[in-house]
């Protein structure tokens, strides 16, 4: 069977931001990412490697405030991105739950891409930041990519103590239920009782 190819790009000028997203679904997970924070550079490439979702990102923000325009606004391009991806969604397995363990920490992603979208989110961190990225930017990610993207994502840290591998644990995580919702079913329907999504 023939299908399309499953990408879009995304340009995103705001005064606080300038996001440009190159993103492909079946495009292996290659990963060319540039936020200005080198540990948000790091997490995005591991959301990208592990879902199988190639993305280029480019990011200028204001980092001279802060990173939280530069992280909420990549999620926003990125949501946004993937939902031009899909389409009208038809034919993917829609759902995707995911452990991930990093040394002492596990986290947990279950996501539905229902067009409903919803962010749970519980996951404590015990510092401020690694390097230049606040760790409290991690729920701001998710909610603006999730509600961008149309998902019901919740993410639960079950437990951990160094804040490096929570943050990663839980980026790999939500990247792995993602590589489970967006492979294709068996048959190529669109999985409701509604028969739309």
């Amino acid at each position: 069977m023939d299908r399309p190819v499953r990408k879009a790009e995304i340009r995103r000028e705001t005064k606080e931001t300038d996001i440009y997203i190159d993103l492909m679904i079946d495009g292996r997970g290659a990963a060319a990412i540039d936020t200005g924070i080198g540990f948000f550079d790091h997490m995005l490439t591991a959301l990208s490697v592990h879902s199988g979702i190639s993305m280029t990102i480019r990011v200028k923000g204001d980092l001279d405030v802060d990173c939280h325009h530069t992280v909420e606004d990549t999620g926003i391009a990125l949501g946004q991105a993937l939902a031009r991806a899909l389409g009208d969604k038809s034919g993917i397995t829609r759902y995707g739950t995911f452990y991930i363990p990093m040394d002492e920490s596990l986290a947990m992603c279950s996501l539905d891409i229902s067009n409903r979208p919803f962010l749970v989110f519980n996951c404590e961190f015990t510092n401020q930041s690694c390097g230049g990225y606040d760790l409290c930017m991690t729920e701001e990610f998710f909610r603006a990519f999730a509600f961008n993207a149309g998902i019901t994502m919740h993410i639960n840290l079950m437990y951990g103590k160094n804040d490096h591998h929570k943050a990663e644990a839980i980026y790999k995580a939500a990247a792995h239920a993602l590589k489970e919702a967006v492979s294709y079913n068996s048959d190529g329907s669109t999985l409701s009782t509604k028969g739309v999504l």
